[in-house]
């Protein structure tokens, strides 16, 4: 008879702790925000965050909702798009700019033609690319 042996679950010491609703609520009001820098509008918003237009307005509004997984994955890596933005440029209003600016890294596309490709790897994609631009990982 084989023997079983205990597996350990604990999760690596780097796994993230996964975002909380409150964490995931004062996201979406920072990315609102960061929408209107951005100069976006509510069908440009409501496509990085995959909902419907009428979603994403009645949670601008502030009724709110749910955020489920994917949600907060894109809202986390839209905060972090931003906070590359504001450490590779000085000026915010440079940072907020290159969003709409064509770029030679994206074959002449804007960071917002990549990121309004709906997926949340193309949010990923565009964190990646400033994360090393910044020298960052």
């Amino acid at each position: 008879m084989t023997a079983l042996h205990r597996v350990d679950t604990t999760p690596p010491p780097f796994a993230a702790e996964p975002i909380s609703d409150a964490e995931g609520a004062a996201m979406f009001r920072a990315a609102v925000n960061l929408f209107r820098t951005w100069d976006l509008t509510d069908e440009q918003a409501a496509t990085l965050l995959d909902m419907p237009v009428r979603t994403y307005r009645r949670w601008k509004a502030g009724g709110g909702g749910r955020l489920d997984r994917d949600k907060k994955a894109r809202l986390s890596n839209l905060m972090g798009i931003h906070k590359a933005l504001r450490l590779v440029f000085r000026e915010a209003q440079r940072a907020y700019a290159w969003v709409k600016a064509p770029n030679e890294a994206f074959a002449g596309r804007t960071a917002l033609d990549v990121m309004l490709g709906g997926e949340l790897t193309d949010l990923m994609r565009l964190r990646r690319y400033l994360d090393a631009e910044r020298g960052g990982w």
